[in-house]
């Protein structure tokens, strides 16, 4: 239920702001979408596993706080990357 190696490296190289950042809000909400899509589909095939359900909404609520703080420090930040991660339609 967790995402590749391979595959949060690719997002680290891809929200990056800078050669080492790995932890900015942009990065931490790629993965965090990553982890949430993944979770997302195991609940098709799983629709009663109400713990992991638990760390879900925990991980879509931390999130959303992460992008509030990037809204309130930088609206172009922002929206840029909500577009990249296509949370908004």
């Amino acid at each position: 239920m967790s995402i590749t190696k391979e595959k949060k490296v690719k997002l680290i190289k891809d929200f990056a702001r800078g050669k080492d950042d790995t932890g900015s809000a942009e990065v931490q909400c790629a993965i965090m979408t990553a982890r949430i899509t993944e979770l997302t589909e195991h609940f098709k095939a799983n629709p009663k596993d109400f713990q992991s359900r638990r760390g879900l909404i925990a991980m879509v609520n931390k999130r959303r706080r992460l992008l509030n703080y990037l809204k309130s420090k930088d609206v172009s930040r922002y929206k840029e990357a909500i577009s990249r991660l296509e949370l908004r339609k």
